[in-house]
């Protein structure tokens, strides 16, 4: 009983206080007191409902009996916003209001009329500036459910407040868009309402670099190590470019790159090889990090993905009047809620939040070292830059300029005046293939007609030349030819399609006998046609290498520990030479 008369006292002196603090308030009317007042008088004048939120006390007793408890301040203001919930004013106020975590018992009677009056005015959609923590009150407002229908009214509610208001204070951006975050998942609303916003877009780019990192850079099998295959390995992306991944991953390293690659002069210029040699570059430091380093590139960079306690609006005054109850909600593939007996955890990536610096060093570098083979006119300063890192970036930018130039496209002249002289040569041509049952039924459309009405149908560009062509007087037995001036070529006719074994060089019967062998893994019938090839074993196996370069354009046959044997990934290549010969 002690403790509960002490408490009731306690209460006692507040209210007395709260009581001498308004007291120029008083309702009471005296006789002499003027029947009309000025503007400063009707200020003074303070409505009922505010009296009524000033008597909800702190200290709220059990109603069974029990012992009471002390209200948290976020529970008081929830208790008190229910109150207010619907109540308007009309008192503007033009002085200013700053507190840290502000709430209604912060503010003085004056500063609340002016709340109530601005707050009736934001809904009515007339949004206009006040003092900061105006605007962050009433966005506690709306996470703590008040003034709201539904939970995707408030969420509504407060995305359209937040782009209203963050022109009169852009740093409310910091605070509102986790709390719209918070408020989504705690009210498990669709997670495609943040699709769009800056911590989905970072989950994805994360996501881009993590999955470039484990499909396209692999750890390599140990064969792939072997001397006599690395000067021959596999690009490091697939060529011809896939240019739609390409783009992706490109987009994602520049969403997470302190160095933007967006905005480098060479990328206006020569943007397909710059994203070719940068997303090249990425996935080989993704294999050194996998090689070298105690964790992959994207965990070195930003963190790992681990689940960790999570506190919802720890930023703003929240009270919730039930426990959540048990859930799991998924922002996006890596970033993931969990509620169990009220308690929140979240499970994502953690660690910097912010573009890597590290990833924009190595991107800078790929610019400025393309550059000095591209735009050599525009270069970067040069920077230091790790010995590996530049031995990587100059193979990436020699590999890709080397296949880029090789496979060009052919530039062709048409000139249209020569067009006679194809129709006579296709009629010859013509002429020279049909059998005398076709001449007889006249199955075939006369060439000059098909190539006059594909003309009409499909004109070309007067900017086009066409290839003069001449027809060179033949026998019956030779082949039809068509001699292009252009280029300088005789070009056959229906010519064959040439089988594997016309790629490669023909194989001696030793050599050949050598290779079936090899591939029955038969020692005895080895030995035997080295012996029949009158070389040694080395000597013979590298003819054969030579040989079937041009089949696989790679070593067939390497030295293992113990014998030479056919590497696996080319036995169906050799078997088929071998059938087909």
């Amino acid at each position: 009983m002690a403790d509960q008369d002490v408490k009731m006292l306690i209460e006692r002196i507040m209210a007395e206080a709260r009581t001498h603090q308004s007291a120029r308030f008083s309702n009471e009317i005296y006789a002499d007191e003027p029947i009309l007042k000025t503007g400063r008088q009707m200020q003074n004048f303070l409505p009922d409902q505010y009296r009524k939120m000033r008597e909800i006390s702190r200290w709220q007793d059990d109603p069974k009996g029990g012992a009471g408890r002390w209200l948290s301040e976020a529970e008081l203001f929830y208790r008190q916003g229910l109150l207010m919930a619907d109540f308007e004013d009309d008192c503007p106020y033009n002085g200013t209001f700053k507190s840290y975590f502000p709430t209604y018992n912060a503010m003085s009677d004056r500063q609340l009329r002016g709340y109530f009056t601005w707050r009736a005015q934001v809904r009515r959609g007339n949004i206009e500036e006040t003092s900061t923590s105006f605007a962050f009150l009433y966005l506690y407002e709306l996470i703590c459910g008040i003034g709201v229908d539904n939970p995707r009214d408030g969420y509504d509610k407060i995305k359209a407040f937040w782009d209203a208001y963050r022109a009169f204070e852009p740093g409310i951006d910091r605070f509102a868009r986790v709390w719209l975050q918070d408020y989504a998942v705690f009210h498990e609303l669709d997670p495609k309402l943040l699709r769009d916003s800056k911590t989905v877009a970072f989950d994805n780019a994360l996501i881009e670099l993590r999955r470039a990192a484990r499909d396209l850079a692999p750890a390599p099998a140990p064969s792939a190590l072997s001397p006599k295959r690395r000067k021959t390995s596999e690009p490091t992306l697939p060529l011809p470019p896939d240019e739609a991944h390409e783009e992706r991953l490109m987009a994602a390293i520049d969403a997470l790159s302190t160095y933007n690659l967006n905005n480098s002069r060479l990328d206006r210029s020569h943007h397909r090889d710059l994203r070719h040699v940068a997303c090249a570059v990425y996935v080989r430091m993704a294999r050194y990090y996998d090689t070298h380093r105690k964790t992959g590139i994207v965990a070195s960079l930003f963190g790992e993905e681990t689940a960790m306690p999570y506190t919802m609006f720890a930023s703003a005054v929240f009270f919730a009047p039930e426990r959540h109850e048990d859930c799991e909600y998924r922002l996006d593939p890596i970033h993931i809620y969990r509620c169990q007996n009220g308690f929140w955890e979240c499970m994502r990536i953690h660690g910097s939040r912010q573009k890597s610096s590290k990833l924009g060093e190595i991107m800078r570098a790929c610019d400025q070292r393309l550059r000095l083979a591209l735009d050599p006119g525009h270069p970067l300063k040069e920077e230091r830059v790790p010995k590996y890192l530049a031995k990587i970036i100059d193979e990436e930018i020699t590999a890709w300029l080397s296949w880029d130039a090789a496979h060009q496209p052919i530039k062709i002249d048409i000139d249209l005046s020569q067009l006679g002289h194809i129709r006579s040569a296709a009629a010859q041509t013509r002429e020279a293939l049909l059998i005398d049952e076709e001449r007889e039924d006249g199955t075939l459309v006369d060439v000059e007609v098909a190539v006059a009405e594909r003309r009409e149908a499909e004109p070309m560009a007067d900017t086009i030349a066409e290839p003069v062509a001449t027809t060179t007087q033949q026998d019956e037995a030779s082949e039809p030819i068509i001699s292009t001036e252009q280029f300088g070529v005789v070009a056959p006719l229906l010519a064959p399609t040439p089988t594997p074994a016309d790629t490669a060089s023909a194989l001696d019967p030793a050599a050949d006998a050598y290779l079936r062998a090899l591939l029955e893994q038969n020692a005895a019938q080895t030995a035997s046609a080295v012996a029949q090839s009158g070389k040694s074993e080395d000597m013979l196996v590298d003819t054969i290498n030579e040989a079937l370069f041009d089949l696989v354009g790679d070593t067939v046959i390497e030295f293992s520990a113990a014998r030479p044997q056919i590497i696996e990934d080319y036995e169906a290549d050799v078997r088929g030479y071998l059938d087909h010969e």
